[in-house]
């Protein structure tokens, strides 16, 4: 699991605009700007909260749990139990990361565009975070 963490550290906090910080609830803590990413508990669960059309559309694909403690928020988990695990991990934190910096990009489409194609993301997702482009970008 310790190598997992750090592939995991690694990857995140090399994204622009990513700082890393102690969460209090014995985890390491994702932030863009001001707004967390997602954090991850030393015992391996990856916590991450998505607006509700995100979380609804990752929870019915089963890419992830509702969060333990607070069910009926945007909140989810995804529990690290091995190596390959990490991967996943990882993508549910760059989709995270993705719908902050859709809102911050000079060209909001293309970004989308990119990011869909590197994530492998289903036509359904990519609607659902088109909807944090700002208003008057051109979709894809």
């Amino acid at each position: 699991m310790a190598i997992a963490a750090v592939k995991l550290k690694d990857e995140v906090s090399s994204w622009p605009g990513i700082s890393v910080h102690p969460h209090r609830f014995a985890a390491r803590e994702y932030r863009f700007g001001r707004a967390e990413v997602g954090h991850v508990h030393f015992w391996g669960d990856v916590d991450i909260p998505f607006p509700r059309p995100v979380h609804d559309w990752i929870i019915a694909q089963n890419l992830a749990e509702q969060h333990r403690w607070v069910p009926d928020s945007g909140w989810t988990t995804f529990r690290i139990r091995a190596q390959e695990g990490v991967e996943h991990a990882i993508w549910l934190m760059r989709l995270s990361y993705l719908r902050y910096l859709l809102r911050s990009a000079a060209k909001p489409a293309e970004l989308l565009a990119s990011e869909a194609e590197r994530l492998h993301l289903s036509p359904d997702l990519v609607r659902i975070l088109s909807s944090f482009t700002p208003a008057g970008a051109k979709s894809i």
